[in-house]
């Protein structure tokens, strides 16, 4: 049986069919506007994504949910070569 996605990220395909861009363009737009104006909480940011980028309640909700205020940082394979100095 197929897992069935739950939670915010059920709502990524319709965010995306219906506003056009990618849910990792969101997510930063988001970390930007949360650089820019530290403090927002959390209806805050889903009522800018409302006013400033159209989107409805519930879809900028699911994004403010699954966004967290920094990305997670790549895990480093100890396999992985490292860059030249």
């Amino acid at each position: 049986m197929p897992s069935t996605v739950k939670g915010p990220a059920s709502y990524f395909p319709a965010i995306e069919a219906k506003y056009g861009h990618p849910i990792a363009h969101w997510q930063h737009l988001l970390r930007e506007h949360r650089a820019q104006h530290p403090g927002t909480r959390h209806m805050q940011l889903v009522a800018w994504l409302g006013d400033e980028h159209g989107m409805g309640h519930g879809h900028a909700n699911a994004l403010v949910a699954a966004t967290p205020a920094t990305p997670a940082t790549p895990a480093v394979s100890p396999n992985t070569p490292s860059a030249p100095a």
